[in-house]
């Protein structure tokens, strides 16, 4: 894959805007791996937790946008713990997954959910809702 860098493209509108939603200098990272090493889906992701900064850092958001990455992540805050940078990359996955839901208009109808379907769903949702929405 060639990718071609530019300032347009590494600080896109894209790119602005997961900065804005999580909160995260993108650039601290500097692609250590020790988030990938200690993540514990990793195994089941197809592209590494280093590998979602650097292809938010290169601009390249849009293919990020189609990972199932981003819905695997657990929010354990493992990486965060682990990075000498302090990048929480579980807030930038949250902000990837708002991003998706926003450009594809997808919305969760809470009026729609059943209390059965409430106990299937993952931490993941918890974590992310109490994150939006605790003072």
């Amino acid at each position: 894959m060639r990718v071609r860098l530019s300032g347009q493209s590494v600080h896109n509108e894209l790119v602005r805007r997961v900065e804005e939603y999580s909160g995260q200098d993108l650039m601290a990272c500097y692609q250590c791996g020790k988030c990938a090493a200690g993540c514990p889906v990793a195994f089941a992701m197809d592209m590494l937790p280093s590998q979602v900064i650097r292809f938010v850092q290169l601009g390249l958001v849009d293919r990020l946008l189609d990972s199932k990455t981003i819905w695997l992540c657990a929010a354990c805050q493992t990486c965060y713990t682990r990075c000498p940078k302090g990048v929480d990359l579980s807030r930038i996955m949250e902000a990837l997954r708002e991003i998706v839901m926003f450009e594809k208009g997808s919305y969760i109808n809470y009026d729609a959910i059943s209390p059965r379907d409430v106990m299937e769903w993952p931490q993941q949702a918890f974590i992310g809702g109490f994150r939006k929405y605790a003072v």
